[in-house]
């Protein structure tokens, strides 16, 4: 599973900085703020993503999507959590597998691959199949609110 120490971190920065969020890199050892899931996985509170050299990459892409997806003047008030609908949950993992491919050394496959690693559930069995085939609505929604980078 690629972890965010397998990456260029300056490339993750510019990333969520075209997003107006910020990632602040918590010491090794040290609980991570803001985590839904706790261990290594990301935290939110605000515009910033928090995570360390061992967060599964992931974790930090699907908790910022969640950022990304949100109106900016709801971001503020996000702790933890960042949401209850569902379309915004598949919205965040939609966007995570697009933007993987921006990241050297990642791309949609590896994520993909890691998402099921983790246990991520999808209806058709798996993070691709779910992507190729049963993720429309999700395309839909990024696409209505210009959520999704060019191509």
């Amino acid at each position: 599973m690629l972890r965010l120490a397998d990456v260029d971190e300056q490339v993750i920065r510019n990333l969520l900085r075209r997003y107006a969020l910020q990632l602040e890199h918590i010491a090794e050892g040290e609980t991570i703020p803001g985590s839904y899931w706790g261990e290594t996985e990301a935290g939110l509170i605000g515009s910033t993503v928090f995570a360390r050299s061992d967060t599964p990459l992931h974790s930090l892409l699907h908790e910022a999507c969640h950022l990304i997806v949100l109106p900016v003047e709801r971001r503020a008030q996000v702790h933890t959590d960042a949401t209850d609908s569902i379309a915004e949950e598949d919205a965040a993992c939609y966007l995570q597998i697009i933007l993987a491919d921006s990241l050297p050394g990642v791309g949609r496959d590896r994520l993909m691959t890691d998402m099921d690693a983790w246990g991520y559930t999808f209806r058709l069995g798996s993070a691709r199949a779910w992507f190729e085939n049963d993720a429309d609505e999700a395309r839909d929604w990024l696409e209505a609110r210009s959520l999704l980078p060019a191509s």
